[in-house]
């Protein structure tokens, strides 16, 4: 692929997801939306239009190409392995109470949203089944590792891993890949009825998520950032998205599998860790500053490094 078609063909998977977040951006900025449409309809994503995406991505997809053993166990010992090695570089470079906030902005990923968004624009269907499975089985080590971390540098917030796991056993996107799966894998044929209704949630989830997403951006937050927010966000554009991409050409993965595997890794940290350091009492504003480094900083790496492997012909 030459580099100018290259380059436009790039433009045309990260730009409209990235003008969907701009957009969020504006309306919030004009009124037009508020907090409470943004705490409304995030919920309503989270619950509702994502896991009925990830439910038909599923079902309609060829599980014998989606379900890759290989590329799950690699995506998600390399995650674990990425959250490790944040942690390490937080307790030698940063003061003890900031290094369960950077770890977490360290390794974990927008992928239920931003992630999935691309995939899609990539690879389309096969992108959001592949997408969907890795997502599915991610957010049980985003979760766990995340809890474990702020709550080991927290001093008001005692880890309750009861909660924890009931939490995980209702979260509405692991509970769509539960059951998909093995409707995908018996052949079930849903009513054309459910199937009709469930696509309009599912074609909702994208562009309503990535409008939250720009809703909740400061671009004050931006302007305060320290030095902490900049380092944490080049892990996590620049560091984890590279050594995993060589990790996965180490081991043979190539192709699409590759390219899904570089636009995961290196989607802008996600809203979740805002909540979750607030819940911990952690350092939110620090969270928050790495969200919207990552957000704006993404739109550059991702459409360079997918670039890169689109030039040397290796996704």
């Amino acid at each position: 692929m030459g580099l100018v078609a290259a380059f436009t063909h790039t433009l045309e998977i990260t730009l409209p997801v990235f003008l969907m977040v701009f957009l969020g951006l504006g309306l919030k900025r004009l009124g037009w939306i508020d907090s409470h449409f943004i705490t409304t309809a995030s919920m309503l994503v989270f619950k509702v239009t994502m896991p009925a995406l990830l439910f038909l991505s599923i079902i309609q997809a060829d599980l014998s190409r989606a379900l890759q053993p290989d590329l799950i166990g690699y995506f998600i010992g390399y995650t674990t392995v990425s959250f490790f090695l944040a942690w390490v570089w937080a307790i030698w470079r940063h003061p003890r109470v900031e290094r369960g906030i950077f770890t977490q902005g360290a390794f974990r990923a927008n992928n239920g949203i931003v992630g999935l968004a691309l995939a899609a624009g990539q690879y389309g269907d096969y992108g959001l089944s592949v997408g969907g499975v890795l997502a599915g089985a991610v957010i049980v080590i985003y979760n766990v590792f995340s809890v474990f971390i702020l709550s080991l540098y927290s001093d008001e917030v005692d880890t309750d891993f009861r909660s924890l796991i009931k939490n995980l056993a209702r979260n509405p996107l692991i509970l769509s890949v539960v059951f998909a799966i093995p409707v995908a894998l018996s052949d079930i044929e849903l009513p054309g009825w459910v199937m009709t209704s469930g696509g309009y949630l599912a074609g909702m989830s994208l562009p309503l998520g990535l409008i939250c997403i720009g809703g909740t951006l400061s671009v004050t937050a931006f302007k305060r950032s320290s030095v902490i927010a900049l380092d944490a966000s080049l892990w996590k554009l620049v560091w984890v998205p590279l050594f995993g991409v060589l990790g996965a050409l180490a081991v043979g993965i190539q192709g699409p599998a590759l390219g899904i595997i570089f636009l995961y890794l290196g989607c802008p940290g996600a809203a979740a860790s805002f909540v979750m350091a607030k819940a911990f009492k952690s350092n939110d504003r620090l969270a928050a500053n790495i969200i919207v480094i990552t957000t704006f900083a993404s739109m550059f790496t991702l459409s360079l490094g997918l670039f890169l492997l689109k030039w040397l012909e290796l996704v």
